[in-house]
């Protein structure tokens, strides 16, 4: 099997900055992406940015230019970076990674972080 443990949410005021980390562990060969997703209370999880192993990245268009998504590849981990956070930003956060468990079978599996929520209120 696969963990992946999310951690650095918490409380920042507005226009402040947050780093998240997710690093996975187990039954890994490669990972060939790895996300963050947000779900806010009444709303559907939604995807905030994602990179693929090559590097590419894609992001949400509500934080394109405040949020940087990477990754360090040797330690299995996916960071996201967020600047000029807003009161919309709060959430639950989520990563996600796309997990290629044997060098034998390219299958590819789906696992979720347990959540680290980020709140963002004066």
């Amino acid at each position: 099997q696969v963990q992946l443990v999310e951690s650095g949410g918490g409380l920042v005021q507005p226009g402040g900055s947050l780093r998240l980390s997710c690093a996975a562990s187990g039954s890994i060969f490669s990972i060939y992406v790895m996300g963050w997703y947000r779900q806010a209370p009444g709303k559907q999880r939604e995807l905030v940015a994602r990179i693929i192993s090559g590097g590419s990245t894609n992001y949400a268009d509500s934080v394109k230019g405040r949020f940087t998504i990477s990754r360090e590849n040797a330690k299995n981990t996916v960071y996201l970076q967020m600047n000029s956070l807003k009161a919309e930003d709060t959430a639950d956060y989520y990563c996600n990674a796309e997990v290629q468990r044997e060098s034998s079978s390219r299958a590819r599996y789906s696992y979720w972080g347990q959540g680290t929520q980020v709140t963002v209120s004066s």
